[in-house]
């Protein structure tokens, strides 16, 4: 077994990504997406990774260019960039394995455009709080015309929502419509399951009521956490998230 430490992947564009490869040589590799303005120490890596070393499968987690330690600055990153920089580190780390996506709020969004790209390889879906196209229906169509002037003209906003400033930029609000994913559909009969809190003040139950819509599988389903909050950290929440994982890969014969 090879349990390394974090390291950094450059991409093409010279970008340095920061992540943690655990390597058991399994058939499948669970990748973890971390969500906006987020990093790949929060308690669901920790306790997914954690999963992965007692049943011996691969685990790679990793942090979006302008996010945690990986190099570049936030406002200049967007959804395609992010993608992108999942994309070329899983082609490098884990090119011939078999692979379960768990997506964290913005983080589904990057793992459902790489579908389309590692439909062969994936196995298995889970969406934490799915937030696909969050810049549009969350922020842009909510914000006051003296935000959208702000953002048009300057390039940029500060928004300020609970102890958090988020750097909001134009090129990020536009790129985020060519990221579409609701009018898209998923032709693979493998499982998807999406946790969602009834308690989630950041992303409505509705998202995930889409997503599921994306999916042609009999094998999908939404499980609603009781007063789960957007982060879905408490050791309860981690605890259902690993048991799903667990029979998703059984059933799929790799336990």
């Amino acid at each position: 077994m090879n349990y390394r430490k974090s390291k950094y992947f450059t991409t093409s564009n010279k970008r340095r990504i920061k992540y943690l490869y655990f390597n058991q040589k399994s058939q499948i590799t669970v990748v973890f997406f971390h969500g906006f303005m987020s990093n790949m120490i929060g308690a669901k890596p920790i306790r997914i990774k954690k999963f992965c070393k007692k049943n011996k499968l691969n685990f790679l987690k990793f942090e979006y260019s302008g996010h945690g330690k990986s190099s570049g600055k936030f406002i200049e990153g967007n959804i395609s960039k992010w993608t992108n920089d999942a994309k070329q580190l899983i082609v490098a780390k884990a090119k011939n394995k078999k692979l379960v996506f768990i997506g964290s709020s913005m983080g589904s969004w990057i793992a459902l455009n790489l579908f389309f790209f590692f439909k062969n390889k994936i196995i298995g879906f889970i969406g934490i709080a799915s937030a696909p196209e969050f810049l549009e229906k969350l922020m842009w169509k909510k914000f006051n015309n003296k935000i959208k002037k702000i953002i048009i003209t300057k390039g940029i906003y500060y928004l300020q929502h609970a102890n958090f400033v988020y750097p909001l930029t134009k090129q990020l609000i536009l790129d985020g419509r060519k990221n579409k994913i609701f009018n898209k559909k998923i032709n693979l009969n493998i499982p998807f399951t999406l946790f969602h809190g009834t308690n989630d003040k950041v992303v409505p139950l509705s998202f995930s009521r889409q997503v599921i819509k994306i999916f042609r599988s009999n094998k999908k389903k939404i499980i609603k956490i009781k007063n789960g909050d957007h982060s879905l950290s408490r050791k309860s929440d981690l605890n259902k998230i690993c048991k799903e994982l667990y029979t998703i890969i059984k059933n799929e014969n790799f336990i």
